[in-house]
């Protein structure tokens, strides 16, 4: 029987990544996407009936309510109830919010309701399926969440709520479901963008040195990451957060 997931912001970057990883590895999983145009370009790039691209806003309650009814049309039939994985992943890309005395409120919360409040709406949704597959949860928070650059203060906000969302989730959850949360670093998704924006990666010699792995992260290592806590190598791992960053937050920095 396929294990089955759910990745929110799935048709493009870093959950498309992840849903092209499980799928290759027998999955059958149901991607979430605010862009619809992206949505579309997932199911005409990858037509497979292992694969469910749907629209919706995870900030918006009847968004996730309608999303969740045809995730349950799509599992109808099936021998058991329930899902193994849900990767919250759906947020603002973009980190730079400005000056923080021209943050709008509206702006604030645009950052919040896309990460934190779509998390939480997820979470809340799919519990029930979790629970019945004993599955787990894996929130997609940042490096910016622990590190900092300029006029970042709502995306950073937003990120280090997932992270204290996320321990306390697997407190709450366990021992049916684990929750774990992964800290990207620098992921280069040009490549995986959809079609209108899709471009090639092009790196410095600079960008790919200052990583003690020697490369920019792509979204397979991030793919890879989310396999392995949805598998039973990591049955008992919880709570916890894992960078995957080439190694840059243990990088002291100074100028010399």
């Amino acid at each position: 029987m396929a294990r089955i997931g759910i990745v929110t912001g799935g048709a493009q970057g870093i959950g498309k990544g992840i849903l092209q990883h499980l799928i290759a590895e027998g999955w059958r999983v149901a991607s979430i996407d605010k862009d619809g145009v992206a949505a579309r370009a997932l199911a005409a790039d990858m037509p497979t009936d292992r694969l469910l691209s749907l629209q919706a806003d995870v900030g918006d309650e009847a968004g996730v309510a309608d999303a969740f009814a045809a995730i349950g049309q799509w599992l109808d039939g099936d021998e058991a109830p329930g899902i193994h994985l849900l990767v919250s992943n759906a947020g603002l890309a973009d980190p730079v919010n400005g000056p923080i005395e021209r943050l709008s409120l509206k702006d604030w919360r645009q950052w919040q309701d896309s990460h934190v409040t779509g998390a939480f709406l997820m979470t809340r949704a799919a519990v029930p399926l979790l629970r019945a597959r004993k599955g787990s949860i894996v929130l997609m928070a940042s490096t910016r969440a622990i590190q900092s650059e300029p006029q970042c203060e709502a995306y950073a906000a937003a990120k280090g709520a997932l992270l204290a969302l996320n321990h306390a989730l697997a407190i709450s959850l366990g021992p049916d479901i684990r929750c774990n949360a992964i800290l990207p670093g620098w992921i280069e998704t040009g490549p995986w963008a959809k079609p209108s924006a899709r471009k090639a990666a092009e790196h410095r010699d600079v960008d790919r040195e200052q990583h003690p792995v020697g490369r920019v992260g792509e979204p397979r290592d991030i793919a890879a990451t989310v396999a392995f806590l949805a598998s039973e190598g990591a049955a008992f791992i919880t709570g916890q957060q894992i960078a995957v960053d080439g190694g840059m937050t243990r990088k002291m920095i100074y100028a010399h």
